[in-house]
């Protein structure tokens, strides 16, 4: 079973050489294909020189990976944020999973002592096994048919994960909780602080449930 890892990419030129050094690390021989969003800094040029990358015709990481996806040769596709690690025998894991169910994720891991990381950590693994919604940076992965069967990611300008989970939990299929941790940036709660971006993202999901347009949650979100 191929695996397929699918990376979204904007204007990381100053983190993209330590990501790139832990893809090498992976076993498993998975396929790699990074989708540049229209990066403006060297972000494409030195993914290039190690790995297979292209340019996606639209922008919004939606867009982005369902890009990837067409091109994925894998049966099963893992859609990994730039700023995660995957320990290197991940692609075990997924594999373990995927005899459960067609989806699953990652326990996360933050690249924190923080004691307010931590219990974001738990509440994300918690998330997953209660409400059965999964988030980006915890390493989504799927199979490719049932990816097809649902539509992909919602092309929208935030919340595609969300989105896609809430999409999955509809149509009544399990998202496992694989037995290994992904390790993630804490950087996007460092912007307005750990505890006030943990509160603006409850908001923004019951905003999001409520109907409100991703356009105006990206706003608030980016405020």
């Amino acid at each position: 079973m191929l695996i397929s890892i699918i990376i979204p990419v904007y204007n990381e030129e100053k983190s993209i050489h330590a990501f790139m050094k832990s893809l090498k690390e992976i076993q498993g021989s998975p396929e790699v294909i990074f989708v540049d969003g229209g990066s403006t800094d060297n972000t494409f040029d030195i993914v290039k020189e190690e790995f297979f990358i292209v340019k996606s015709p639209k922008k919004g990481r939606g867009c982005q990976m369902n890009y990837g996806s067409t091109l994925a040769k894998g049966q099963v596709l893992l859609f990994l944020h730039s700023d995660s690690t995957l320990p290197a025998d991940a692609l075990k894991y997924v594999r373990e999973a995927l005899k459960k169910s067609r989806a699953g994720c990652f326990r996360i891991r933050f690249d924190s002592k923080s004691i307010l990381m931590k219990i974001c950590a738990f509440m994300s693994d918690s998330r997953v096994k209660i409400r059965n919604i999964a988030f980006g940076d915890q390493g989504i992965f799927i199979t490719k048919e049932y990816f097809t069967e649902i539509g992909g990611y919602p092309e929208i300008s935030i919340m595609e994960d969300y989105s896609l989970s809430m999409n999955i939990k509809k149509d009544g299929c399990k998202i496992v909780l694989a037995d290994a941790e992904i390790l993630t940036s804490e950087r996007r709660f460092l912007k307005h602080g750990r505890l006030k971006t943990m509160a603006r993202m409850q908001i923004l999901q019951h905003m999001y449930r409520r109907g409100e347009s991703a356009e105006r949650i990206e706003k608030i979100y980016n405020g």
